[in-house]
């Protein structure tokens, strides 16, 4: 207890010497209690005895006091000599140093902070903020302020900087420099160094200046080099550089061409002796010069009173400065004058032989023109006899019933056949060199056209001992119809003509939104060096060949209609295992309206009694009329002739009676065509199963026949085409 009250007397924000004093009294009382006491001896005893322990504890106290105030005594003897060390280091190192501590109060300074700034000094004790300081610098007699500084903002830009903490540079009277660099202490304080870098910058400076008196130097030899005058002027338009050439070219006296001198007594000097070239005028110049218009670079050009063509070019330098540059383009301007005088000369020429080739095209193409009129006039007068001839060798044909006469009468009619084909490609080479104009582009029904390629060429392959296999394909595609039938007919009856065994295939394939239409057989095949020339008129892979298989014209017609219609064509062929030619068309909506189609003729086995049938046949050719004619009566048909639209309607009219069918030639005598003949028909005795009998394979004559919704059947007429329609119309 008496230790915990012990405990409470001392207070040790008193210090030891204090506590010490305490203690010492304390002990004395209690001496003196012990000695006053006249108790008996044990407790007299018993009081000496805790007297002289608590003596010794006060001893043993007042030893740890001391001590504890020897560690004291020595520590803050320490803490002295590091504030004295600290202090040394600081005033021994070369820099001015500052401590501002968090709340941006100086701490403490060494004596090289602003020594520099004497009027300052005196001010700066430990205890002063950094805003005073700031400020009592700002206003330093010794503080080197730029131009259009204020002490006032010079401060607001150093407390901006102070708060940036970065490195910068304070320009000071007789031209002294102070880098001031700030760094944030752990605790948020603020160490500024000053270093005093005067000599440093005097050093860049003079380092500065031979550099710039090299470049100076170099320039002023590289401007002496290059064959341009050069004028070299200041933001007050004063020469500071140039070199010789520009005297040589202006004829400028060198005396003039010193430094400082000013561009308008230069521009004075030469006006008299250049012209500006067109585009441009003085006042434009000097508004350059002077800076009242945007400064852009400056192109023009001037003539010089020697002779001499310079091209002038001005731009601006840093500071308002300018450049100009001079350069002699006399001879590449004389160059140009006469190339523009040698291109007129030219373009006249040119102008006059386009002129005679444009005369020249003009004759080459009214000569074609009336060749491919010529041709397709002497086609179509040829047609008419021809299918006269076919329809009267048919005739005779069928009476010779089995005798040598019919094998004659066949090789006439095969003969005929082979000089329609040869007619036919020479009137589809007439219409392909007419170009786009003779294609009539629609959709195409695939189906269709496969199964009439079919039923035309399977009796023909059956009868060489030939499998011919035309896979179905339901597309529609972009196509001419009668261009895109022949170039198939074409291609199978080539691989059936070349395929001496084995099997022709035609197959349709879908290949990247296109199909492809391909036609392999298993002929010889065709060599590599032969396959371009086939495309030719006229050339055929067996030179032997008769006439009667063709004169080389079907590919011809097949590659120039491609061409025409935009079909990609393509062959490839291997010797002695086949040939494969493909056509690509572009599929189109199903839903498409088909473009109109000739029918594939179909002949029935037992036609049937037509002995009460009645034909109209309208038809100007006598020849061919009476050739149709004696064919559908030995059918068993009674055919009604006429030779115009006129004496048609005229002898209906007169007999009354209306025939069961018409057979109308689009090209009559008299005012009325074909067409309109069909329907005066109609109109006055209601429609009859009809066709237009014709050579004409225009597009526009196709696109009437449609528009009057009636087929037409092409000549030379097949008796078998005749026939089929003759026995099925009802």
């Amino acid at each position: 207890m008496s230790g915990r009250i012990s405990d409470g007397l001392f207070d040790p924000a008193d210090g030891d010497g204090r506590n010490l004093e305490k203690m010492l009294v304390i002990a004395d009382a209690l001496m003196r209690h012990v000695e006053q006491n006249t108790g008996d001896r044990g407790a007299a005893f018993e009081q000496f005895r805790r007297a002289a322990m608590l003596e010794e504890r006060v001893r043993q106290r007042t030893r740890d006091l001391e001590s504890t105030l020897k560690l004291l005594n020595d520590a803050n003897s320490a803490a002295e000599r590091a504030r004295r060390d600290l202090s040394q280091a600081i005033e021994a190192i070369e820099e001015g140093f500052a401590l501002f501590d968090p709340a941006d109060v100086l701490v403490l300074c060494n004596s090289r902070f602003c020594r520099d700034l004497a009027d300052v000094r005196p001010a700066l004790s430990p205890g002063i903020t950094f805003t005073a300081y700031v400020e009592t610098v700002s206003r330093s007699a010794r503080l080197a302020l730029p131009r259009g500084v204020t002490p006032a903002s010079w401060a607001a830009e150093r407390m901006r900087l102070h708060r940036a903490r970065q490195v910068f540079n304070v320009g000071l009277s007789g031209d002294r420099w102070l880098q001031v660099s700030e760094q944030r202490t752990a605790d948020g304080g603020t160490v500024i160094l000053q270093t005093d870098i005067t000599d440093l910058i005097r050093m860049e400076r003079s380092e500065r200046g031979k550099l710039l008196d090299d470049q100076a130097r170099m320039i002023r030899a590289t401007l002496e080099h290059i064959n341009q005058g050069v004028g070299i002027f200041d933001a007050n338009r004063r020469l500071v550089g140039w070199n010789s050439r520009i005297a040589q070219l202006l004829d400028i006296p060198a005396r003039l061409l010193r430094r400082g001198i000013p561009f308008a007594l230069l521009a004075n000097r030469i006006r008299h002796a250049i012209t500006l070239g067109d585009g441009f005028s003085g006042e434009m110049l000097r508004q350059w010069i002077d800076g009242g218009l945007p400064r852009g670079p400056l192109s023009f050009e001037v003539t010089h009173a020697s002779g001499i063509i310079l091209d002038v070019f001005a731009q601006e330098m840093p500071g308002r400065g300018f450049v100009m540059s001079f350069a002699d383009v006399t001879r590449e301007r004389l160059a140009i004058h006469a190339m523009i005088r040698a291109n007129n000369s030219l373009e006249a020429r040119v102008a006059a032989r386009t002129g005679d080739l444009a005369q020249a095209l003009a004759e080459a193409e009214r000569a074609n023109s009336a060749r491919v009129r010529f041709v397709a006039a002497a086609s179509h007068d040829l047609l008419q006899p021809l299918s006269a001839a076919k329809l009267f060798v048919a005739a005779a044909r069928d009476d010779a019933e089995q005798t040598p006469l019919r094998g004659t009468l066949e090789k006439a009619h095969n003969a005929l056949v082979s000089v329609e084909n040869i007619l036919g490609a020479l009137l589809d080479i007439s219409r392909l060199e007419a170009g786009g104009t003779a294609m009539d582009v629609g959709p195409v029904s695939l189906s269709l056209l496969l199964r009439q390629l079919t039923d035309e060429f399977a009796p023909i392959a059956a009868r060489k001992g030939l499998r011919l296999d035309i896979l179905p394909c339901a597309l529609t595609v972009s196509s001419d119809p009668t261009y895109l039938r022949r170039i198939l007919q074409n291609l199978i009856s080539n691989a059936i003509r070349y395929t001496a065994s084995g099997r022709i295939l035609v197959g349709p394939r879908r290949s990247g939104g296109q199909v492809r239409i391909e036609i392999h057989d298993t002929g010889p095949g065709i060599e590599a060096d032969q396959q371009k020339a086939i495309f030719r008129e006229f050339h055929r892979v067996q030179g032997s060949a008769s006439a009667s298989e063709g004169m080389g014209l079907g590919l011809a017609i097949v590659e120039r209609a491609c061409a025409l219609l935009g079909h990609r064509l393509a062959l490839h062929s291997q010797v002695g295992r086949g040939t494969c030619f493909s056509v690509e068309l572009t599929p189109v909506a199903p839903h498409a309206s088909p473009s109109y189609r000739e029918a594939t003729p179909v002949i029935p086995d037992e036609p049937g009694d037509n002995s009460d049938r009645i034909a109209l046949l309208v038809e100007n050719d006598m020849d061919l009329r009476r050739a149709i004619a004696l064919l559908l009566e030995r059918r068993g048909v009674s055919v009604l002739e006429a030779a115009s639209g006129e004496e048609a309607l005229s002898l209906l009219e007169e007999i009354g009676i209306v025939p069961d069918l018409y057979l109308v030639d689009q090209q009559l005598d008299g005012a009325m065509t074909g067409i309109e003949t069909v329907e005066a028909l109609h109109a006055q005795h209601g429609e009859r199963p009809t066709r237009i009998l014709t050579a004409d394979r225009k597009p526009q004559t196709r696109m009437a026949a449609e528009a009057a919704g009636i087929e037409i059947m092409y000549k030379p007429i097949a008796a078998d085409a005749l026939e089929a329609f003759v026995l099925h119309a009802g």
